[in-house]
């Protein structure tokens, strides 16, 4: 049975512990006890290492019967700042900050709910397949964590991923493929008082590129653009010869986000070109999108846990990525599972206490469902 008082002390000890992204040592080590404590013999692989964090992944293999479908359950162990001396305050049903810090629902909920279910089940002897616990680093870096998971020592049938936020029951079943992209205008340098026409000015070159860049924003129902980041210059007598800007491009279908980074690249050399700049682009995809179908297995068992819990299931597509990316992309049929976090990444972000626990029920119907596939 869940335990709604050890829910909540285990997600207020992990809200306490410092983990901004590849700083996650002191939560690595923390969850590494608890698994030990459990009577379980989880490790740490070498992500930190390849990432230049100072922990790994957090990977442990919970021993179930064979001849049933494994899954992998996983949440991260990261958080975005401010979040150093988060001190979490219950308020009735709502755990949340002194308003200084964000609380770290994202992730420590999926972290926490995780672990209850997997006590709970061990409590009450409930049988179940083999299951798969990674806790990853720097997932809100990049996905760093889960890019360097060795899943050769995972085999999984389906995974499911605690990192989604609404109601719970809400899978996010699709999320986009992205692409990073720099760019480095190149002008001239010249002393902008003494023979301004000498240089030509990297930061005009960028700004008129811009200007009237195509798909920009919003794109379509599916694809959305973005320049998030310029810098150049160094003092305000000289004709900038250098800068840089960076931005994304998002969409679920591949074939779109092709399309649009090359139009948008393409359109960035051109102008920059036409007016006697010149440009070097570094182009990166992150991470690739996914699309679940509701006939795949892996909805038809969501389906089955919520008829035997009673939580409605929603399936919804997200613009966000997550580990759930990195893992469909290698293979294994992988959804994002709402936890009940709230305003997420702000210093008003909070967590239901209801929804800790409803999302513990749900991933107990999760793992029961498998095991009767």
């Amino acid at each position: 049975m869940i335990n709604r008082q050890r829910l909540v002390d285990e997600f207020i000890s992990l809200v306490k512990i410092d983990s901004l992204s590849r700083q996650e040592r002191k939560m690595a080590d923390a969850l590494l006890k608890k698994l030990r404590d459990m009577g379980y013999e989880p490790y740490e692989d070498d992500a930190g290492t390849k990432i230049g964090g100072n922990a790994g992944n957090v990977v442990c293999h919970i021993k179930g019967e064979k001849d049933k479908p494994a899954l992998l359950l996983m949440a991260h162990m990261d958080t975005v700042v401010p979040g150093i001396s988060k001190n979490p305050i219950i308020d009735g049903d709502i755990i949340k900050t002194d308003g200084t810090t964000i609380l770290g629902g994202d992730d420590f909920a999926g972290i926490a709910v995780i672990l209850e279910t997997v006590r709970s089940l061990k409590e009450d002897g409930t049988p179940f397949g083999d299951l798969y616990i990674a806790f990853t680093v720097c997932e809100e870096g990049g996905l760093y964590g889960a890019r360097n998971l060795d899943l050769s020592k995972i085999p999984a049938d389906f995974a499911f991923i605690f990192d989604e936020g609404g109601p719970i029951g809400q899978i996010a079943v699709k999320a986009p493929y992205y692409n990073r992209f720099e760019v480095i205008f190149h002008g001239r340098a010249a002393h902008a008082g003494v023979e301004p026409e000498k240089g030509l000015s990297a930061i005009m070159l960028a700004s008129k590129a811009i200007s009237d860049m195509p798909y920009f924003g919003r794109i379509d129902e599916e694809s959305t653009s973005n320049i998030g980041i310029i810098n150049g210059g160094g003092a305000r007598n000289i004709v900038t010869e250098n800068c840089r800007i960076e931005g994304e491009v998002r969409s679920i279908s591949e074939e779109k986000i092709n399309r649009y980074t090359d139009a948008i690249l393409n359109h960035l050399k051109t102008v920059t070109e036409s007016l006697g700049g010149s440009v070097q682009i570094n182009l990166e995809r992150m991470y690739p999108g996914f699309n679940i179908s509701e006939t795949d297995e892996i909805i038809g068992l969501l389906k089955d846990a919520s008829n035997a819990s009673g939580i409605p299931l929603k399936l919804e597509a997200t613009g966000g990525g997550s580990d759930t990316n990195i893992i469909n992309g290698a293979g294994i049929p992988a959804v994002n599972v709402s936890v009940g976090m709230e305003n997420v990444h702000s210093k008003n972000e909070f967590i239901r206490i209801s929804n800790l626990e409803k999302a513990c029920h749900f991933l107990t119907a999760i793992i029961k469902a498998a095991y009767k596939r």
